[in-house]
């Protein structure tokens, strides 16, 4: 039987998340990949905002648009590993209609997978959001 070749930035991603979390069990494990869900969402949610107004946060040049960021907003998603607590950007126009994690929408254990895979792949959080 042949060993399978892991892709190196997966391995080189597990090793970050041992070293930081340090899990002695398999609970303490999914605690540490349930802390990176959170940021992993928001940080996709708020590129899916500058694709949708145009421009980077703190973009400081004139805006071709009227409509400009209006904080965020609650949000609990549920994991297959549990609840995770996120931050949705908003909109002054509430314009915004996020495509990862639909208005109204709260199950998300469908696409973590497909997102950690992507991650793992070496996707920068822009492509994935893209």
């Amino acid at each position: 039987m042949s060993k399978t070749k892991r892709d190196p930035q997966s391995v080189e991603l597990a090793n970050l998340i041992l070293e930081k979390y340090q899990p002695k069990t398999v609970d303490e494990m999914q605690k540490a990949l349930n802390d990176i869900f959170g940021p992993m969402f928001e940080s996709m949610l708020k590129g899916e905002m500058n694709h949708h107004l145009g421009y980077d946060s703190n973009d400081k040049s004139e805006k071709s648009t009227t409509n400009r960021r209006n904080g965020y907003g609650k949000k609990m998603l549920k994991t297959s590993s549990g609840e995770v607590n996120i931050q949705v950007p908003r909109d002054r126009e509430s314009t915004f209609e996020p495509q990862l994690i639909p208005k109204r929408k709260r199950d998300v254990s469908a696409i973590e997978d497909k997102v950690l895979a992507m991650y793992a792949r070496g996707m920068s959080q822009r492509d994935i959001s893209s």
